[in-house]
């Protein structure tokens, strides 16, 4: 075989490990790759999807490694990925999803606790000293000795 030739077996591999992403999380196509025993072979992902046609496969799932859709924004293909990841529970925003809470290997900490708190960006709370201070009417108190 020549180099830069695929075979049916890389094919095959990628489909199926296309197919096995859950529902409800998301792969980028280079996990989807490195899952399917073709690490560095992002773009085979891409070509398969292509040539393989997107009714069978669970296509909507497979994102670019930042999250982002690789649709143009606002093409077709764009929104319906979009619809569809939604519609099984992922938060898509300007068409990226957060792959730390909807990636395929999330962290076990994420999975079994939550993502973590989000603190307030500017919070109207000042922050408190070491201790309180006293309200101006308070008597002193007398020591013992």
């Amino acid at each position: 075989m020549k180099s830069g030739t695929v075979s049916k077996p890389d094919y095959e591999a990628i489909k199926r490990t296309i197919a096995s992403i859950p529902r409800g999380r998301v792969s980028s196509y280079g996990e989807i790759a490195q899952r399917a025993g073709l690490p560095g072979r992002a773009r085979l992902v891409g070509k398969v999807l292509g040539d393989s046609g997107y009714e069978k496969l669970p296509w909507h799932r497979v994102l670019r490694s930042s999250g982002q859709s690789a649709f143009p924004s606002g093409s077709r293909g764009f929104r319906e990925q979009s619809q569809r990841l939604r519609t099984e529970g992922v938060v898509v925003v300007n068409g990226r999803v957060n792959l730390l809470l909807y990636g395929w290997q999330r962290d076990l900490d994420a999975e079994l606790w939550g993502p973590p708190p989000i603190p307030p960006k500017n919070s109207s709370r000042k922050k408190s000293g070491a201790a309180a201070k006293p309200a101006r009417d308070a008597k002193p108190v007398a020591r013992r000795r």
